[in-house]
């Protein structure tokens, strides 16, 4: 109830969970619970209960700012981490979650905990007997089991029998259908299919080389040019909608045709036209590029727009052509400018991941709060661009978008916090937190 006892609490322990409720009554369920949490994280965290509801409580609720009567149960749980506020609690209200979380407040949620995960048995001790479970192997406890079970990516599945290892479930497909028709009759992996170019698959469109594209650019009045590179699974997603177009078009090389490049081999193509990302499409007429076309995906859009070829809608601006105070890196200046900063919390995304679209704007906001400390840096790096494709990679991203912190330019942790302003800012300031009492304790020795 009292201010200083609080700011006490917040000084002496490191890892404190708050639970403030707008009476005395309207916690109940949320203080059974998390006395039984208590007593599982004793030594590791803290639960502190405050009770906004009568005279003192209300008074140190007023001064932190937190109003429980605002939430629809009339409670709110806040994390505290090194003396200060780290994040809301957001996460399900179950011992196991909870527990988690004070044991590695900073850490990603548990798979369980996603809805889509319901399904799946998760597996807590060794004597288990299911069909289908899921295993956290990444903490490095568990180096040994992956060396054990060839462990070298995620996600590996390993089939057991009455509890021996037979083999890995590989190259059988992902869908539920391929694992559950696979369970019925499992099989030792099968060699990986090579991949056939798709410039050798038969398909009807023309796909054009650094020596043939500007003779059928002359040659046809009018093509649709799609450039691409193989590894790019928004490509191979756009593939049999190209080739089922070009199936119709291609018919009749008087009028409009579909082409293709692979700009991974034909670099010069694709550097001539200032091919950044890919698939990329662009529309020539008499030899001259006209139009890039973002918006044709299809195969009844492609048709439908080369039946009446019109400008496309201006695009909207990238992220980087915005004003902000994020700093936009590629593989040119990456390693040079983060050098210079102590934190710097770096942004991995492709342009259209909506995660990334979602978290800009509160990791802009968090940029414009630390604008004038020289030492902070909120940076960002495209990955569908040129060359920052190959340092996402070195980078160890995996997925969009990945956030890195790294200290004078060498890679320190990933941040798996929050992805709100509130997750962005209160990250950095627990680090600069932390500089202020290395200081202080320098000062102290001194």
């Amino acid at each position: 109830i009292d201010h200083k006892d609080f700011k006490k609490l917040l000084r002496t322990r490191t890892n404190v969970l708050v639970l403030y409720t707008k009476s005395a009554s309207s916690g109940d369920a949320q203080l059974k619970l998390l006395s039984d949490v208590a007593q599982a994280v004793k030594g590791q965290g803290t639960i502190a209960w405050v009770n906004c509801g009568d005279s003192e409580g209300r008074k140190l609720c007023k001064k932190v700012k937190v109003d429980p009567s605002s939430k629809t149960n009339g409670v709110d749980v806040l994390h505290y981490k090194d003396g200060t506020f780290h994040t809301e609690y957001n996460r399900p209200a179950t011992f196991k979650s909870i527990v988690a979380f004070l044991k590695d407040p900073s850490g990603p949620p548990l798979w369980e905990e996603n809805p889509e995960a319901k399904d799946v048995v998760h597996i807590e001790s060794e004597k288990v007997s299911i069909v289908l479970a899921g295993m956290n192997v990444h903490p490095a406890e568990f180096d040994g089991l992956k060396q054990e079970f060839s462990v070298k990516g995620y996600p590996t599945f390993c089939y057991f029998e009455k509890g021996k290892f037979m083999h890995h479930y590989e190259n059988y497909g992902a869908t539920s259908k391929d694992i559950a028709d696979w369970l019925k009759n499992p099989q030792p992996p099968q060699p990986k299919t090579p991949e056939v170019p798709w410039s050798e698959s038969g398909s009807a469109v023309f796909h054009l080389t650094e020596e043939s594209f500007d003779a059928f650019l002359e040659e046809h009045p009018s093509v649709l040019v799609m450039f691409y590179a193989p590894w790019c699974g928004h490509c191979k997603k756009m593939k049999p909608e190209f080739d089922e177009a070009a199936e119709i078009l291609n018919k009749d090389p008087d009028v409009s045709v579909l082409a293709a490049v692979d700009a991974t081999i034909h670099k010069s193509i694709g550097e001539r036209f200032k091919i950044s990302g890919f698939p990329t499409v662009k529309y020539f007429e008499k030899g001259e590029e006209k139009y890039t076309l973002p918006q044709l995906r299809s195969k009844d859009k492609i048709i439908e727009w080369l039946q009446n070829p019109q400008a496309p809608p201006p695009p909207e601006k990238s992220w980087d052509e915005m004003p902000s105070n994020v700093s936009h890196l590629g593989a040119e200046d990456f390693r040079e400018f983060l050098k210079k900063k102590k934190h710097a919390l770096v942004m991995f995304y492709a342009p259209w991941c909506p995660h990334c679209k979602n978290a800009v704007p509160h990791f802009t906001t968090a940029a414009e709060l630390f604008k004038e400390d020289r030492k902070i840096a909120y940076a960002a790096v495209d990955c569908t661009k040129g060359q920052n494709h190959e340092l996402c990679k070195q980078e160890g991203v995996e997925g969009y978008p990945t956030f890195n912190y790294y200290n004078y330019g060498k890679f320190s942790e990933k941040y798996n916090g929050e992805r709100g302003e509130a997750g962005f800012t209160g990250f950095m300031r627990n680090l600069r937190g932390r500089d202020q009492e290395k200081v202080g304790k320098r000062k102290e020795e001194l």
